[in-house]
């Protein structure tokens, strides 16, 4: 879902009227027209007082429902995960974030080798 729909749904689903909203969020109701209406973004101060004004966080404000977290194919192991001991969490943390790092490294080492640039023939 976009970010206009969700503020829409969202200011509805509290009864706000968009110059509520807007009194509540502490700017003009013309700002939040052209929010709902997909014309301009938000800056990250202003998205912290339509959240704050809605009362909710920042990701249920701007990422759609299942947009952010695991998969499906992961939510059942971090289930699983949840239930461990502290100790193995640790290990299962410490195992992930090295092969997130080593993800990365391989991503970054792929983009650097692409755009440097190409020895001169000569």
């Amino acid at each position: 879902m976009n970010f206009p729909t969700q503020l829409i749904q969202l200011r509805k689903a509290r009864g706000l009227t968009q110059q509520q909203m807007a009194d509540a969020v502490g700017i003009h109701v013309n700002q939040i027209k052209r929010y709902e209406a997909g014309t301009t973004q938000p800056t990250l101060e202003a998205l912290v007082k339509v959240a704050k004004a809605l009362h909710i966080s920042l990701d249920d404000l701007v990422f759609g429902e299942n947009q952010r977290g695991p998969g499906e194919d992961l939510k059942l192991q971090f289930e699983a995960v949840s239930e461990l001991d502290d100790d193995d969490k640790l290990i299962i943390r410490e195992v992930l974030e090295g092969l997130i790092v080593k993800y990365q490294a391989k991503r970054w080492s792929r983009l650097s080798n692409m755009s440097a640039p190409k020895a001169a023939k000569g």
